[in-house]
C-alpha cells in the first residue's frame, strides 16, 4: 500500500490546480465567440458576398461563427475607423478595398492610416477594370479610340462611379498614358453611370468586369480592352490594354484585415482558414465566373500589395490633380 505523505498531497494538489487552469485556457482558444466583419458597402456586391461565404464555410466545418455587418457611412471610412480602433483580439475585422485603403485616404482626411493601423490578413479577390464604349462610337479598338479622341479634344466623355472611384482613376490614367483630352462625367454610383452609357448619354466608361458582363453580352456596350496583365477567361476575345500598347492595370480588390497589434497567431489562423475555404471549388466558382481572380496568399503579400496600390493610385491622383 502506498503511503500518502503531506508532500505528496501538496504535489498532487498543485498538479490538479494547474490542470484546472489549463483546461479552460484550452477551451477558450481563438475563436471562442463570433467574429464580426465590417463591410463598407451595401449588401449584394462582391465585397459583401466574400465574408458571407467565408462565414458559411467556417460554420459548416464547425470552426467559427462569422457575423457580417454592412457599414457604409463616410464612404466606408466609419467602418475602417471602427476596426482600426478596435481591441486587437481578432473578433472585429474589416473587408477592405481599394477605395478605402488606397484612394480615399489620399483625397480626404480619415481617422486611420491604411498602412499602419491594420494587420493585413489576406487578399481575397481582384477584379480588373474594362474599357467600354457605346456602340455608336465608331472605334473598334484602343488605337482607333485614341485617334478619335485626338481628332476632337474634349468631345468624348467618360462616365465614372464618382470622383475618386476606381473608374475615375482608370479614366485619368488612360488620359495621361494616351495623351488625350476626354471629359469626365461623375455619377453617384456604378448603376446610374452604366445606365447612361448603355443609353448613349456618355461615350465610354471604365467598369469592373463583373458588372460589365451583362451589358457586354446584351450588346448594350462594346468592350475595348481589359486593364489587366492577362485576358479574363469569361471574355477570351477581348484583348488587354497592354496588348494594344498601353499596359495600364487597374481595378477593384477586396481583402480581410484586423486591427494593428493583433497577435500573429490569430492573423495566421485567419489567413489559413481563408485560404482553405477559398481553395474549395464551389467557394471560388461564382467569383471566377464573374471575371475575378483569387490571389489569396500570405499576410505579408497582402501588406506589400496595399503599399504598392497606395503608391500607384497616389501617383495618378497627384498627376491628374484629382480632388473631392
Amino acid at each position: 500500500m502506498r503511503t500518502i505523505t503531506r508532500r505528496t498531497a501538496i504535489t498532487a494538489g498543485t498538479a490538479a490546480a494547474f490542470a484546472a487552469i489549463a483546461a479552460p485556457a484550452k477551451s477558450q482558444a481563438y475563436p471562442d465567440k463570433p467574429i464580426r466583419v465590417l463591410v463598407p458597402a451595401q449588401a449584394g456586391g462582391i465585397g459583401d458576398i466574400l465574408p458571407r461565404i467565408l462565414g458559411q464555410k467556417l460554420a459548416e466545418s464547425g470552426t467559427a461563427t462569422v457575423v457580417v455587418e454592412n457599414r457604409v457611412g463616410g464612404g466606408g471610412t466609419i467602418a475602417g475607423a471602427d476596426v482600426a480602433r478596435a481591441t486587437p483580439d481578432g473578433y472585429l475585422l474589416l473587408l477592405g478595398n481599394q477605395g478605402l485603403l488606397a484612394i480615399r485616404p489620399q483625397l480626404a482626411k480619415v481617422a486611420f492610416d491604411p498602412l499602419k493601423d491594420f494587420a493585413p490578413v489576406i487578399l481575397m479577390v481582384t477584379v480588373p477594370n474594362i474599357l467600354l464604349v457605346h456602340p455608336s462610337v465608331p472605334a473598334k479598338n484602343l488605337k482607333e479610340l485614341i485617334a478619335l479622341a485626338k481628332a476632337d479634344p474634349g468631345k468624348l466623355t467618360y462616365a465614372s462611379q464618382g470622383i475618386g472611384a476606381s473608374g475615375h482613376i482608370a479614366g485619368e490614367l488612360f488620359k495621361l498614358s494616351a495623351g488625350i483630352d476626354i471629359t469626365h462625367v461623375p455619377y453617384r454610383g456604378a448603376a446610374p453611370a452604366a445606365k447612361d452609357l448603355a443609353a448613349g448619354h456618355v461615350h465610354m466608361m471604365f467598369d469592373v468586369v463583373s458588372l460589365a458582363l451583362g451589358p457586354i453580352r446584351s450588346g448594350a456596350v462594346r468592350p475595348i480592352g481589359v486593364a489587366a496583365k492577362e485576358r479574363v477567361s469569361v471574355l477570351p476575345d477581348v484583348p488587354t490594354l497592354g496588348e494594344q500598347g498601353f499596359p495600364d492595370e487597374i481595378g477593384a480588390w477586396f481583402g480581410l484585415l484586423a486591427p494593428a497589434g493583433t497577435p500573429p497567431a490569430i492573423v495566421s489562423w485567419l489567413n489559413r482558414e481563408s485560404n482553405r475555404v477559398f481553395a474549395m471549388p464551389d467557394a471560388r466558382r461564382s467569383f471566377i465566373d464573374q471575371g475575378a481572380s483569387m490571389p489569396l496568399g500570405t499576410p505579408e503579400a497582402f501588406r506589400g500589395f496595399i503599399a504598392s496600390q497606395f503608391a500607384r493610385f497616389g501617383d495618378v491622383i497627384q498627376r491628374a490633380g484629382i480632388k473631392l
